[in-house]
């Protein structure tokens, strides 16, 4: 029994995990630094959306993040709920220099709650954070408030250093790694109860709990 739980305990999961925002914020160059350690200077339209993976091993777990860049521009929004709607977590990116894209998170925001099940993790990601300070139109601080008001972790990210970019998407794979464990250790909880309504008189059971995840 221990060796079959210490099994399902190192058992890789996966998760979905899309980055949204206005178009030249930052998508797809995040995502190509934080898979590949690669930064293009030059701006790369995403049509539709692109796709990446990338591992972590966090508590002896092996996670895989499956990471969906979404296009930008407005003629791809209504394509975007393809990508999105099944979800576990979300990172909304704005550029620090433009106003209306910091904006438009919030669209974003109302999105995600009216079309994905259960609850994403959220990240806000304020982008761009290497450009000079006299260029920022959004503060820390009115990013940071934002974030708490909707329940997201805010990150300053800069596509051009990867060290800006892992405390984010780790912050992820822990909330999403105790998200399962927590769901499947509710559901092995109300298991447990519901042999015991069944039927009174079988001897007592005991089940382990945790996660096989």
């Amino acid at each position: 029994m221990l060796e079959e739980k210490e099994r399902e305990r190192n058992m890789g999961s996966e998760y979905k995990v899309v980055l949204l925002g206005e178009g030249a914020v930052g998508k797809t160059s995040i995502l190509l630094q934080y898979t590949k350690r690669k930064f293009e200077s030059d701006h790369i339209m995403t049509i539709q959306a692109s796709f990446r993976s990338k591992v972590l091993n966090i508590v002896d777990q092996t996670i895989t993040l499956n990471l969906w860049d979404t296009a930008g521009q407005e003629k791809f929004h209504s394509l975007a709920l393809v990508y999105y709607r099944d979800a576990n977590a979300a990172v909304l990116v704005y550029d620090v220099t433009d106003r209306d894209s910091f904006d438009r998170v919030q669209n974003w925001v109302q999105e995600l709650v009216k079309n994905v099940d259960g609850k994403p993790i959220l990240a806000i990601a304020a982008n761009k954070t290497d450009l000079p300070k006299s260029q920022h139109v959004i503060s820390s601080e009115e990013g940071r408030e934002y974030a708490e008001k909707v329940g997201a972790q805010f990150f300053e990210t800069s596509a051009k250093d990867v060290e800006t970019l892992n405390p984010m998407f780790l912050h992820i794979a822990k909330n999403l790694q105790q998200q399962h464990r927590g769901r499947n250790s509710t559901e092995n909880g109300r298991s447990t109860r519901t042999l015991k309504i069944e039927d009174d008189s079988a001897p007592e059971v005991s089940t382990g709990g945790g996660c096989g995840c």
